[in-house]
C-alpha cells in the first residue's frame, strides 16, 4: 500500500515536470527583440539614401537579425533641418536602443553629446580622430565607431582625375556649406592638392540654391575652370539644382557622390556607399552579440569607384582620354 502511493506520487510529479519542461523551453526559445535607432539627415522621399539604409537592414537579415522576431528599428528621417535632427537625435536616445545608426559630420556630435553609453555605428565620416569621434583608428575607445566615407588625401586624386580629363584645367571651385564641420579638412586638403597640381583653388560658401547660382557663376567668369563637390550634407540636398547650375555654366565638375553623375554630373571618384552601409551592418551586429563600439577599428575605404558620364562628357565638348576610360569603373552612355 505505502509503495503504491509513493509509486503515485512519482509518476504524478513526473507528469509535472513533463508539462512543465516543454513550457520552460518555450520560453527559453522566445529571442530577445533587439532595437536599432536609425537617424538619417535625409528626406524620407531621398531613394538613394533610402537604399543605403535598405542593403543595411538586409545585411543585418543575412547576418539572423529578422525584423520583427528579434530586432526592430526605430528610424528618423530628417531633412537637413538642425532643429528636427536635435529633436530626432533626443528621441531616440531617451528610447535607449542598443544601438544607433547615423551619418552626417553635424549628425555625430549631437548624438555624443546626448549620450556617451548608447553604441553609435557611423556609416560616413572623415578623420573621425581629428573630429574626436575617436581616441585611435584603430581603438576608438568610446562609444563611436563606423566606417569613413574617404581619406582625406583623396582629394588630390580627385582633382588629377579632373585634370586628367580636362588637361588645360586651371581654376576648381570647391562648393560646400560652411557650417559643416568637416568643411576646413576638406579645404585645407583641396588647396594643398590644387597648388601640387598648378590649379589655383576657390572656396565657395553655399547655404542654398541661390548660393550654389552664385558660386559657380563665379567659377565660370574664370577661363579653363572646374567645381570640386565634397561630401556635404546641403550639397547633397540640393543634388539636382547643383548638377543643372553647373551644366548650365558648362563647367567639368568631379563629385563625391555617384548620384550626381548619374542624374548627369561629369565624374564621381569614392568609396562605394552600399558596401559601406552593410560594413556598418555587420559592426551592429558584433554589437548586438556583446562587443563593444570602442574596441570595433574606425575603418578607412579599401576601395573606389571612378564613374565617367560619357554622354555628359559630350555635350560639354570634352574628349575623355581613352587611359581614363580604361580606368574607370563605369561609364554612362
Amino acid at each position: 500500500m505505502t509503495i503504491n502511493i509513493a509509486r503515485r506520487k512519482f509518476i504524478a510529479a513526473l507528469g509535472g515536470t513533463a508539462v512543465a519542461w516543454p513550457l520552460t523551453v518555450r520560453a527559453q526559445q522566445v529571442p530577445r527583440l533587439r532595437r536599432v535607432g536609425i537617424l538619417m539627415p535625409f528626406l524620407p522621399s531621398d531613394t538613394e539614401n533610402q537604399s543605403r539604409v535598405g542593403a543595411f537592414r538586409q545585411e543585418l537579415q543575412r547576418l539572423g537579425w529578422t525584423r520583427g522576431v528579434n530586432i526592430e528599428f526605430d528610424e528618423r528621417w530628417t531633412s537637413d533641418n538642425m532643429d528636427l535632427i536635435r529633436s530626432a537625435a533626443t528621441n531616440l536616445v531617451e528610447l535607449n536602443p542598443d544601438a544607433i545608426l547615423a551619418t552626417g559630420g553635424r549628425v555625430i556630435p549631437i548624438l555624443m553629446e546626448r549620450t556617451r553609453s548608447i553604441p553609435i555605428v557611423n556609416a560616413g565620416g572623415v578623420d573621425p580622430v581629428g573630429r574626436g569621434y575617436a581616441k585611435s583608428l584603430a581603438r576608438p575607445g568610446g562609444n563611436v565607431t563606423g566606417f569613413a566615407i574617404m581619406e582625406l588625401s583623396v582629394i588630390g586624386k580627385m582633382l588629377q582625375t579632373l585634370k586628367d580629363i580636362v588637361p588645360n584645367l586651371a581654376h576648381v571651385s570647391m562648393i560646400y556649406n560652411p557650417d559643416n564641420p568637416v568643411g576646413p579638412f576638406f579645404a585645407r586638403s583641396f588647396e594643398s592638392a590644387a597648388g601640387t597640381l598648378g590649379v589655383e583653388p576657390t572656396i565657395g560658401h553655399i547655404s542654398g540654391v541661390a548660393d550654389i547660382e552664385r558660386a559657380v557663376a563665379a567659377a565660370a567668369a574664370n577661363a579653363d575652370s572646374g567645381i570640386f563637390v565634397p561630401p556635404d550634407l546641403t550639397m547633397s540636398v540640393f543634388m539636382e539644382q547643383t548638377v543643372a547650375a553647373v551644366a548650365r555654366r558648362r563647367l567639368p565638375a568631379i563629385y563625391s557622390e555617384r548620384v550626381f553623375v548619374t542624374s548627369g554630373g561629369l565624374v564621381y571618384y569614392g568609396a562605394d556607399r552600399f558596401e559601406l552601409y552593410r560594413g556598418t551592418a555587420s559592426y551592429v551586429d558584433r554589437i548586438l552579440r556583446g562587443e563593444k563600439a570602442g574596441d570595433l577599428p574606425y575603418q578607412q575605404p579599401t576601395k573606389y569607384e571612378l564613374v565617367i558620364n560619357l554622354k555628359t562628357a559630350k555635350a560639354l565638348g570634352i574628349s575623355v582620354p581613352q587611359a581614363v576610360l580604361a580606368t574607370a569603373d563605369e561609364v554612362i552612355e
